[in-house]
Formats: C-alpha cells, structure tokens, sequence
C-alpha cells in the first residue's frame, strides 16, 4: 500500500464490499460518516440498501458520473422513477445503462439548470440513449435541456406510451402543434416557449390530477416563478 499505513481507502473499494460493510452500521454510523465519504460509497449504500424494493429515486444536483452508474444501475432493476436532474457529470452512457438494467422505468426526469446549459452546443446523446433503451417510458421531464427537434422525434418514435413531456426551456427544439395533435392526442407537452404558452399550465395540472408521480411541488413552483416574474431572481431566463 502507498503510504504504509496497511489501509484501503473507501473509493477503492469495489461496490460489493461496500455494501457488506454498510450493511453491518447503524443508520447513525452512516450519518455519522457521510461528510468525510465520497459520493460513489454514499450512492452505493443507498443502492445495497434497498435495492431489492427500490421503485423511485431521486438524487438531483448529485455529483455522480456515468462510471458511478455504470457500476450500480445492474441493481436498480426495480426502479420506476428516477430524478437525475442537474447532474452535469453524467451523459447518454449513464443513461443507456439505466435503460438498459431498469425494464420496468416509467419516469424520468432529466431537467438542466439553464446556467449549465447557455451557449452549448445541442448533443443528442442522452436522446439517443432514451429512444433505444425506455421505451416503456410514461413521463419525460427535459427542462433546459439540450436535445435537438430530431433527438426529440426519435424518443417520440420509440417512446410510444408518453403522456406527459417537460420541455421548457428547450430552445433548439421545434414541434408542430399539428403533428402532435394528429399523431400524439394523448400526450401532453410543456413547452420551450413558456412565456407565450401560459395554457400548458392547465394541461400539467389536468395531468398531475392522475399522475401517478410525485416532483415534490418543483415543477409547479416552476411554473409559479415564471408567471410572477421572479424566475429572473434565480437567473432562469424567459423565452428569447
């Protein structure tokens, strides 16, 4: 070992020995050590944990990386919702590999801080990556995101069971009300043009009446900041 102390440190652990070791602390002990671990040991507890009852996860603004999911996501089989919001170090391979272990994914949200995302170029990657491995997929949220109209017609294409979609802010992004009328009646779009589009809001609480997913009031407070103004306190622009 370097250094000569006879001591492996927690990130070169491999996932498994992580969970046999958490899974003999106490919550409190957990607790106790979760300021001094890195976030890959954090997330793998998380995931040993509860693994084999796991339906809904939410670990927005996380600093996970697509090698931490690659490693995890073969134990998240169970999983139907999943919030990885404003994670910047994650890309298309984290999600091919969710897709790819997660069968059962009904939801996702996906939603970008605008700050992370002004001046960049648009990457389908992560489209790519929901088109070929959700298909089951019922609600998508892809705030501020980078997606293309044609990264967008390829998850429409496979995605078939969409009901409800977040688009806002998705300013490279250009759908015809005409072919999603005649093609997806029964989907439901928030979309990048919030500012003109004030009737959306009525159509997200219509659909949250019969959702069967809980964003814990984001998205409504969302909403609420840009009908007021205050959207541009938190540096959250308006429609060009």
């Amino acid at each position: 070992m370097e250094g000569g102390d006879g001591y492996r440190h927690w990130d070169e652990l491999i996932p498994d020995a992580l969970g046999l070791i958490f899974s003999n602390l106490s919550l409190q002990e957990i607790l106790t050590l979760r300021n001094g671990l890195p976030v890959r040991i954090l997330f793998s507890f998380l995931v040993f944990a509860s693994a084999a009852s796991l339906q809904t996860l939410r670990i927005p603004r996380s600093d996970i990386s697509d090698s931490i999911v690659e490693q995890i996501a073969g134990k998240l089989s169970t999983i139907t919702f999943l919030d990885v919001s404003y994670c910047t170090k994650i890309s298309g391979c984290a999600l091919e590999a969710i897709g790819k272990h997660c069968k059962l994914l009904a939801g996702l949200c996906r939603n970008m801080h605008p700050l992370d995302t002004e001046g960049m170029e648009t990457q389908d990657d992560e489209a790519h990556a929901i088109a070929t491995m959700m298909p089951k997929l019922k609600r998508l949220e892809m705030a501020y995101h980078l997606v293309s109209t044609e990264g967008l017609l390829q998850i429409l294409s496979s995605c078939t069971e969409l009901e409800f979609m977040d688009l806002r802010g998705c300013w490279n992004v250009n759908l015809d009300d005409k072919f999603l009328k005649e093609s997806l009646p029964k989907l439901t779009v928030l979309r990048p043009l919030v500012m003109e589009d004030f009737y959306v809001t009525n159509d997200w609480e219509e659909f949250s009446d019969d959702s069967d997913y809980d964003d814990q009031g984001e998205l409504e407070e969302l909403e609420r900041m840009y009908e007021t103004g205050d959207v541009e306190l938190f540096g959250w622009y308006p429609s060009p």
